[in-house]
């Protein structure tokens, strides 16, 4: 058995359609943010709703899918790991930031969620996201730097 376990599960709304874009390599790569809402009663018994966003990343084929199916407020299954960046801003202090990269994707929600989904990325089909003969490679390897955004 592992020392360790890095996976995350999350069931959220879109808050964004994802952005697609590709690697100097062709490899596909979209990011997109992920509402998920918390629901529970204050001291005082009041019901209170708090909402956590997550940045997420897909990769490759994945990547492709999401671009191609997910759109803004589509209810989606994420299942991935966390990774951290890490940084110094302007003012020389260092921060942290989180991303969910996802290793797999479920669309949930209703039928008409699927095919109001399924139009927009019809019509989105009439623009070539990608540079023609660009194939992403079965296994990439990434490093940070190849991020494009």
């Amino acid at each position: 058995m592992s020392g360790s376990v890095n996976k995350v599960i999350l069931i959220g709304r879109l808050g964004k359609d994802p952005e697609l874009k590709y690697t100097p390599s062709g490899t596909a790569v979209a990011k997109f943010t992920l509402a998920t809402d918390e629901v529970f009663k204050d001291r005082t018994g009041e019901q209170q709703k708090r909402t956590e966003w997550h940045n997420i990343v897909a990769w490759s084929k994945l990547a492709e899918i999401c671009g191609e199916y997910l759109t803004k407020g589509k209810q989606v299954y994420i299942e991935g790991s966390i990774r951290s960046h890490q940084w110094e801003d302007q003012n020389k202090v260092k921060r942290t930031s989180y991303d969910i990269v996802a290793r797999d994707m479920k669309m949930l929600g209703s039928k008409a969620d699927s095919e109001r989904a399924a139009a927009h990325a019809a019509a989105a089909a009439a623009e070539p996201a990608a540079p023609e003969g660009a194939e992403p490679p079965a296994e990439p390897s990434i490093s940070d730097d190849d991020i494009p955004f």
